[in-house]
């Protein structure tokens, strides 16, 4: 069968996921005939990304996220109103897609929730069919713990929701745990999509803590942690687009541009992880067994509904700010759970061969 993936470019989740995904249908005697990733200003495709995916990549305008001017805060009116004023531009994107899928012909085309996908499954009809992957969509399924309050939020989520699976045939949700499925809503509970060299990595525990930052703003937060605890060493990794691929402040605290492998190694050596409540790089700590202090994006209802659902899994602990000292009152408390989460991890590939073939 031949597949197109369309993937949203915010952060590196849904480009993991994908590539996990690729290599279980290549794996299986399947095709990806193109890959189309969303971009925005603040973000670049990394390097990880193009040069393992395996299959032509087209950067299209799609619609992401806008944030305060110290890039930590998400605006949702702000967004709105700017996904308005570009929807000439995004219109071109769908033309665009519309023509790649009349060349490939593809059986399938898995949408890693971007609202591109969703706006041209719905104008344009296509005779594919239509699948969505994404965590975001477990929020439909009853037994789902969402943040207390924030009700417009909630709404807001679930409209985001509705556009990027306009017309889908099915909703593989990605999950930390085992839900039962829901099939009159099309909704399919699937284990994350963790790439096999996750699962071999070896593990330690070294000193340091690993730091990811999707907003470059929270670096002054790391600084000032860095400034109390001076000798806890720190390697923290950004997309910051002005800055070298390593970037030392001193013995005990460095910055590295998103380096895949880099990143997976000092994960796996690492005595604890702090991260803005990304679904991916959260099940990657829990299947490597280390403690998260997840710290959502403000504005960012989607990442609180991430931390709400890690945390009942037992990934640890969530905090509004990037208080590095929770995790260290945490650690003694934690509870390894990460033979149970590798079991269900494991489970992916009958999973999805079972959906999507």
């Amino acid at each position: 069968m031949r597949y197109i993936f369309i993937i949203q470019g915010e952060g590196r989740g849904h480009m993991t996921q994908a590539l996990s995904l690729a290599g279980m249908l290549r794996d299986s005697g399947h095709e990806i005939s193109r890959v189309i990733v969303g971009k925005s200003k603040r973000r670049s495709i990394p390097a990880f990304f193009t040069n393992k995916i395996g299959a032509p990549i087209e950067h299209l305008d799609s619609p992401n996220f806008e944030t305060d001017k110290n890039q930590k805060s998400v605006k949702p009116l702000r967004t709105i109103i700017y996904s308005f004023l570009k929807a000439p531009r995004y219109k071109k994107s769908i033309d665009r897609i519309d023509r790649i899928v009349s060349e490939d012909r593809p059986d399938v085309i898995i949408n890693f929730y971007d609202f591109l996908g969703g706006l041209y499954n719905f104008s344009k009809r296509p005779k594919a069919r239509f699948v969505c992957v994404a965590h975001q969509f477990l929020i439909g399924h009853p037994d789902f713990d969402f943040p207390p309050k924030r009700h417009l939020d909630k709404l807001s989520l679930k409209i985001g929701n509705k556009i990027a699976s306009l017309g889908a045939d099915k909703l593989l949700c990605l999950s930390f745990q085992h839900f039962d499925d829901q099939p009159r809503k099309k909704l399919y509970v699937v284990p994350p999509l963790l790439r096999e060299e996750v699962k071999n990595m070896p593990t330690a525990k070294e000193d340091h803590f690993l730091v990811y930052m999707v907003n470059p703003g929270y670096a002054e937060d790391v600084e000032q942690f860095h400034q109390k605890h001076p000798h806890q060493p720190l390697h923290c990794f950004w997309d910051k687009k002005d800055m070298p691929a390593v970037h030392r402040i001193d013995d005990h605290l460095t910055f590295h541009q998103l380096d895949d492998q880099k990143f997976i190694k000092k994960m796996a050596t690492a005595k604890g992880y702090v991260t803005t409540a990304g679904f991916e790089s959260v099940c990657e700590a829990m299947y490597l067994g280390k403690p998260v202090l997840m710290v959502p994006v403000a504005g960012h209802y989607e990442q609180a509904c991430n931390a709400v659902d890690a945390v009942k899994a037992g990934a640890g602990i969530t905090s509004e700010n990037f208080t590095i000292e929770k995790l260290y009152e945490y650690l003694p408390e934690h509870v390894d759970i990460s033979d149970r989460f590798q079991q269900w991890a494991d489970q992916a590939k009958t999973y999805f061969l079972q959906h999507l073939t």
